[in-house]
């Protein structure tokens, strides 16, 4: 919503006494002066919303719990041409960060646009990376949910903890992770969970379904089966990232050898075809240790011997025996 926009919402949910509009319009007044680096402006606004009582107290930017930040920021560090994506999931990703970049058109047809991910599949392909990518395409802040300081023991602690969580993003420009995510989206039905459990997902998707459309949630899980059927329906946008096919595998390493200005001394397909039933993190690990050693030999290195030797290393490593889908 433009700032015009948003002062003349604020203005018409202050005469009809309307506090939630008015909060919620505030925090998006603050959300776009945090995105053009007016950040004491926003923490101003942001004041404003606070109790008389609590006016004077220290806002804290991201909450901890023990020393333990509960959310984190991250600087992205991959972008979308890193990544190698089907031609339907780089489809619908481009799709939602056009949806953003153009959000004003959407709003002004009572538009918004899609906020909520699901990604799933296999560990190790690409579903913490493509969250990372996707904050660095929009150009806001990456936030990231760290469970060992939210999970809580006492009754009601983790819903409470969850809440500062999205207190926290509310008025931010940014892409929200929750990597793991069935770690508190589980299956209020399932009988061998507690009733905490079932109050924390509940919590959960009130908070998810409150959240404005410029606070991106991304909820990766490597178990989508285990995850509550109502949490699955909070989501926009679902992507299940699966294992690469040798043709995407070699596709990477042709990248990898562009970034890097190095070359593995054998044709890209020739690798893939060694390296086929790997993940894309495993692939990636493999072709940083023949970098590295590729380095460390300076002009001497000779890339095929390398490529040998770590083969034979990586063969009892990861199973690329016979079985596998690999083959050294």
């Amino acid at each position: 919503m433009a700032r015009a926009d948003l002062i003349l919402s604020l203005v018409r949910a202050s005469r009809l006494g309307d506090e939630a509009r008015v909060r919620k319009t505030v925090e998006a007044l603050a959300a776009n002066e945090r995105a053009k680096n007016h950040t004491i402006l926003a923490d101003r606004l942001l004041a404003q919303l606070q109790p008389e009582n609590g006016r004077n107290a220290r806002s804290v930017s991201v909450p901890r719990r023990s020393g333990t930040p509960i959310v984190v920021e991250k600087t992205p560090r991959r972008t979308l041409d890193d990544l190698t994506l089907t031609a339907p999931i780089l489809e619908t990703v481009q799709e939602l960060v056009s949806e953003h970049h153009r959000a004003d058109l959407l709003r002004s047809c009572n538009l918004e646009p899609r906020h909520r991910i699901l990604l799933s599949g296999p560990p190790g392909n690409g579903k913490t990376t493509l969250a990372e990518a996707l904050a660095d395409a929009l150009g806001v802040s990456f936030f990231v949910v760290q469970y060992e300081a939210v999970i809580g023991s006492y009754l009601g602690e983790t819903a409470q903890r969850i809440a500062q969580v999205f207190e926290t993003v509310r008025s931010r420009h940014c892409v929200l992770l929750f990597d793991e995510f069935d770690v508190v989206g589980k299956e209020r039905g399932d009988t061998h969970e507690t009733g905490e459990i079932k109050r924390v997902v509940s919590s959960l998707l009130l908070q998810i379904d409150a959240l404005p459309s410029y606070v991106v949630v991304v909820a990766a899980s490597n178990h989508p089966e285990l995850l509550d059927r109502a949490a699955w329906r909070r989501f926009q946008v679902r992507l299940d990232l699966q294992p690469p096919t040798q043709r995407q595998i070699a596709e990477w390493c042709r990248g990898f050898e562009r970034r890097t200005r190095r070359s593995f001394g054998m044709q890209p397909r020739d690798l893939a075809r060694r390296l086929a039933g790997l993940s894309f993190a495993e692939v990636e690990d493999f072709c940083t240790d023949v970098l590295r050693r590729l380095v460390l030999d300076g002009p001497d290195a000779r890339p095929r011997d390398i490529l040998d030797s770590r083969f034979r290393q990586w063969k009892n490593r990861l199973g690329m025996a016979s079985g596998s889908g690999a083959k050294a």
